[in-house]
């Protein structure tokens, strides 16, 4: 891709800005632990949604999403699309016992929950695990996207790219802790939504806009227009097997863990949580993530995927479509803004990894096991010493990877089954330390298991629904027999987790009982609200789509039902009120 001075203006300037917003805030995140990984706990709610969208908008998800498009339709985004159900569990079940929760990262909620040495080792393992392993594999796949791009506009080495991408997000995450990184996700989100949607625009007008697409696709694929513009697979769609659609509605969106759809929240979703002002804050701000993050952002996506479709009819890798799209169409002055917004979309999540990775490392290993009783500013230092060392694995681990979508792939399958009691954990007190061991211990062997018995390739829609099911069923059988053959945790530990929490419904009535306190309200209304949140965001999603591909009536209709659902969510969201939970009397 040729570049002006121009598009060097544009691209200098967002690496100024985004430099300056780091190095402005380096002195307050220098303060404590709690100052550098929550913000002090006094984020606002539009921040905190911003930040969490910005951090999913990584420069591999267009990519992503192309072979996706290319390979399954519009449809093949249930991968991702299924998630919606599970993060409205989180928008109005368990952001507010998040935030009341107070911890610093949610593997520090492990001995909140738990207690004994089944909660140590859970936590000093989960840190490890995720901070390591896991949080370099999503840095790796995020990378290998930015190499891609980079390598295809500007002809630069794929180490070259990972030491200059690397390189830069890291000065400012090292310096300006999570208020920094806030602050310069929301300029970044707006800068990337900005480049995408332009691309989208030109792309269009290249094959003569929606008509000329349309036009386009049947010439190559004749009948099958529809569904490949389908947004549900048909019942002999050759594009997503109809088995697997209904795998991804029904079972993965509870069942799997993935990063940022975690069932129940966690990760850096959860770290946002934390650092929000209040609860109303954790609350609005997970919602506005939610819509924006499914309803909002994908459709630019998409139409760039459908024209790379037209546009190249045999590329080896799907993923590279959308690239190659914005080599070919974009003029002077927008191919800078777009090399900028791939900047900006990959340092948003690059910088948020660096940030919660490390959280758990200095959280929840060295300073829980380590060295407990150091100084604010040792830990803060620390942290930056180890912000550079999770880098490096990092860029290890792109040097590794091939595919986008695979990566994503692995942690759906890795997780698979885990679902249950991440979401249970908050809300029946029988779940224990060995329930969360054991059901992660069965979901790494299942996953074996389905691979060298049953050979199944998730790189198939079909043998990776199956895959899933497998897993559930093993993960699950296990964890559930673990757990009753386990001693429940101490009565201590759960009256103390209970009189912190107040989690809701009836699966807490014997703690309740125990403490003389009334049974927790009923669910039923929460679950109304989560019901009427999802018909809001698949509403939204699918109105949007249909307008863009002009079927007026189609999506004037999904629009309303959005609409309509958002008022009676209005109408019906109980508030925030919290029942005052009397505390133990202290000793003298």
């Amino acid at each position: 891709m040729k570049l002006e001075l121009l598009d060097w203006i544009i691209i200098a300037s967002y690496f100024v800005i985004s430099l300056l917003i780091g190095l402005f805030y380096t002195k307050r995140a220098g303060k404590n632990i709690s100052e550098f990984f929550v913000s002090g706990r006094n984020v606002p709610w539009w921040l905190a949604g911003t930040s969490m969208v910005a951090t999913t908008f990584a420069a591999d998800t267009p990519l992503a999403v192309a072979g996706l498009v290319v390979s399954n339709g519009v449809a093949g985004n249930w991968l991702w699309w299924n998630f919606v159900m599970g993060g409205m569990l989180t928008v109005f079940f368990y952001a507010r016992l998040w935030r009341r929760s107070e911890v610093l990262t949610d593997i520090e909620f492990t001995e909140l929950r738990y207690g004994g040495r089944p909660a140590a080792l859970l936590r000093g393992f989960r840190a490890l695990y995720l901070g390591l392993p896991i949080n370099s594999i999503i840095m790796g796949w995020v990378t290998l996207a930015m190499a891609k791009i980079l390598g295809l506009t500007m002809g630069i080495d794929r180490w070259q790219a990972i030491i200059f991408c690397f390189g830069v997000t890291a000065v400012y995450s090292l310096l300006s802790g999570l208020w920094g990184i806030l602050v310069t996700d929301a300029f970044q989100f707006v800068w990337a939504m900005i480049g995408c949607i332009a691309l989208a625009v030109f792309a269009l007008d290249t094959v003569g806009g929606i008509d000329g697409l349309k036009a386009a696709l049947e010439i190559q694929h004749p009948g099958g227009v529809e569904q490949i513009l389908s947004m549900t697979p048909a019942l002999n769609s050759p594009w997503m097997p109809i088995s697997t659609f209904l795998v991804f509605i029904s079972v993965s969106w509870w069942a799997s863990w993935y990063p940022g759809a975690e069932p129940g929240g966690g990760g850096y979703v959860a770290q946002r949580v934390f650092a929000a002002r209040t609860e109303k804050d954790s609350l609005l701000a997970t919602l506005w993530f939610t819509i924006a993050h499914y309803a909002i952002r994908p459709w630019p996506w998409i139409i760039v995927a459908l024209v790379a479709m037209v546009r190249y009819t045999k590329l080896a890798d799907p993923e590279t479509g959308y690239i190659k799209v914005m080599i070919d169409v974009l003029p002077f002055g927008w191919r800078g803004l777009m090399l900028a917004a791939f900047a900006a979309a990959y340092m948003s999540t690059i910088s948020t990894h660096l940030n919660w990775g490390t959280s758990y490392l200095i959280n929840d290993f060295y300073k829980r096991f380590l060295k407990p009783e150091a100084s604010d500013s040792h830990y803060v230092w620390v942290s930056r010493i180890v912000t550079i060392f999770v880098m490096l694995l990092a860029g290890l681990a792109t040097s590794q990877l091939t595919s986008i979508q695979g990566a994503w792939q692995l942690l759906l399958a890795i997780g698979a089954g885990t679902g249950p009691v991440y979401l249970l954990r908050w809300y029946w007190w029988r779940i224990n330390a060995w329930s969360e061991i054991s059901a992660q211990a069965a979901a790494f062997g299942s996953y074996l298991i389905t691979q060298s018995v049953f050979h199944l390739n998730t790189d198939k829609p079909d043998e990776f629904a199956q895959s899933l099911l497998i897993s559930v069923a093993i993960t699950t059988t296990v964890w559930v027999i673990v757990t009753f053959i386990t001693e429940p945790e101490s009565d201590e530990v759960l009256e103390k987790f209970y009189r912190k929490v107040h989690p809701e419904g009836p699966g807490w009535t014997v703690i309740a009982q125990k403490l003389g306190m009334p049974p927790g309200e009923s669910l039923w209304p929460t679950a109304f609200n989560w019901l009427c949140g999802v018909v809001l965001v698949y509403g939204a999603l699918f109105g949007i789509g249909k307008l863009i591909f002009k079927e007026w009536l189609a999506g004037g209709s999904y629009l309303g039902i959005a609409a309509l659902s958002g008022v009676v969510l209005l109408r019906t969201f109980k508030g925030f009120s919290v029942t005052t939970m009397p505390q133990p009397a202290s000793e003298e």
